[in-house]
């Protein structure tokens, strides 16, 4: 099997599946849903031979496929995977499959469009994760705006044509930056690939230049502030599965385009303005929260508190320029790049649970404000434990996945100033308010009126969503070390390439 073109299956195998589903068309909706149920296990089950044939003592690049493209220009249908992006194409898969489950009976109008946008999606989500030449990577990375912008401009709420194109346009135009700087690195080195990129020599105002370029791109995508406005609009109005794959697996790529792009690349220029990135990051982890305690629409508070959460990725990727230029600690530089990481995949089950919670409220009470609920453990006791025990993962409680990575993170900013690791470690206390103060405002009290009197607790199917959701959380937060030993050789060797000045 390690023969096989495994990434390209991982690509090919949902997009190609979600062009027979759509086939199908909308008069044999039941069997459209099955379809891509099964187009996405079998995906989800390609990616788990990435986890069993990765070695995980090799800092190359495994898997690797490459096949001329636009031979011209020295462009190449180039693929790849690290230990970083299998971790993230194992955590798509999953998702993937946990998001179509979800929403099996949400939505009933176009029913095959809607499951296919997902498979779509999913393809191109896993093409950005695995390419190695930076057009193929740029091709994936605008080509799944189309469907995300699809799944919520038409089956979103009633400003669903706004938060659509908000989304689509902020990302667009910070993508396009990064076309330039993608074409002056061409121009300047005579290759598309990241493994000629990571050599090229560049002067200090070069790096400057392609830095922001870089900068703006991914982190209209985590979102950083101040360009995080998109994601409450997005997240409230696009339906409950877009919001899961949008919160868990979509908002990691601008994390994932740092590590590929901005610190490999431009190791200079990263540390000059790594201190702005860090400000911003806490800014993010502080403010963010505090505007997620006001608000009365439980997925705009999950949207704010995943910027919020989101801010540690940025902190501990920068805090590592920091710490290996300026301390000369390599080993501190890991840390914060491997609490990063941990940070994005436990934020990817946190989140997919939090929105999968809110989805089985809306499906039965067809809305998001608190205060329309109470008291809804006197009524749903099995759904009330699930969502007490994501509240923890979401508030940082030890012994769940949301409690490693911010303490990693932590820790290296300790390491910078503790300053830092002070104003980084607020959040634990606010992320615990904001979210304790949803907690008990939907679940306890007085059963608030007939409608939440009236409710069922969830069937088997929400069940298991949640579920594997809950194992994931609890794996990573109590067992840490194999999410981190898959990582840590392609993050030392990250590391590695921080400390090398190309000046």
């Amino acid at each position: 099997m390690s023969n096989w073109p495994l990434l390209s299956i991982l690509i090919w195998l949902p997009i190609l599946g979600g062009a027979l589903v759509l086939a199908l068309g909308n008069a044999r909706a039941n069997a459209a849903r099955w379809l891509a149920l099964v187009v996405a296990v079998l995906t989800f089950a390609a990616s788990v031979p990435l986890l069993c044939l990765y070695d995980r003592a090799s800092v190359a690049m495994q898997f690797v496929e490459k096949h001329a493209w636009v031979p011209a220009y020295d462009i190449w249908y180039a693929l790849g995977a690290d230990g970083i992006s299998v971790a993230l194409i194992v955590l798509t898969t999953l998702t993937t499959v946990l998001a179509l489950i979800g929403a099996w009976t949400s939505v009933e109008k176009r029913v095959a469009q809607y499951v296919a946008a997902f498979l779509f999606l999913e393809g191109m989500m896993i093409g950005v994760f695995a390419a190695t030449d930076a057009i193929l990577f740029y091709v994936f990375f605008e080509a799944m705006l189309i469907p995300m912008f699809l799944i919520i401009g038409v089956w979103g709420g009633p400003r669903r044509i706004y938060a659509a194109v908000k989304f689509f346009l902020y990302t667009f135009l910070g993508s396009v930056l990064m076309l330039v700087g993608l074409i002056y690195l061409y121009l300047k080195g005579g290759s598309f690939q990241f493994a000629d990129l990571y050599q090229l020599p560049l002067n200090a105002k070069e790096q400057t230049w392609l830095f922001f370029a870089f900068l703006i791109a991914f982190a209209v995508k985590v979102p950083m502030f101040p360009v995080h406005t998109w994601l409450p609009d997005a997240h409230v109005e696009a339906p409950t599965a877009g919001s899961v794959i949008l919160a868990a697996i979509m908002l990691k790529i601008g994390g994932y385009g740092f590590l590929r792009f901005s610190l490999p690349i431009l190791p200079d220029a990263g540390h000059e303005w790594a201190m702005l990135v860090i400000v911003l990051s806490l800014i993010a982890v502080v403010y963010v929260g505090l505007v997620a305690l006001v608000q009365d629409d439980m997925k705009k508070l999950i949207a704010y508190s995943s910027v919020s959460h989101m801010g540690f990725v940025t902190l501990g990727t920068f805090i590592a320029f920091a710490l290996v230029r300026e301390n000369g600690s390599l080993d501190g530089a890991t840390l914060g790049l491997q609490g990063a990481m941990v940070q994005m995949i436990s934020h990817g089950f946190v989140s997919g649970a939090m929105f999968s919670c809110v989805g089985v409220l809306y499906d039965r009470m067809h809305t998001r404000m608190i205060k329309d609920y109470g008291g809804v453990a006197n009524v749903m006791p099995w759904f009330a434990v699930l969502f007490v025990f994501f509240g923890m993962a979401n508030s940082g409680l030890p012994g769940t996945s949301g409690f490693v990575g911010e303490f990693m993170v932590i820790l290296a900013s300790f390491q910078k100033h503790p300053y830092i690791a002070v104003a980084a470690a607020l959040t634990l206390i606010i992320g615990a308010a904001y979210t304790l103060w949803l907690v008990k405002r939907v679940l306890y009290g007085e059963v608030a009126n007939d409608h939440v009197a009236e409710l069922q607790d969830i069937n088997w199917r929400e069940a298991l969503v949640l579920g594997v959701f809950a194992l994931g959380v609890l794996a990573i937060g109590v067992y840490p070390k194999p999410l981190t030993d898959l990582m840590q050789t392609s993050i030392a060797q990250l590391a590695m390439q921080l400390a090398t000045s190309k000046l």
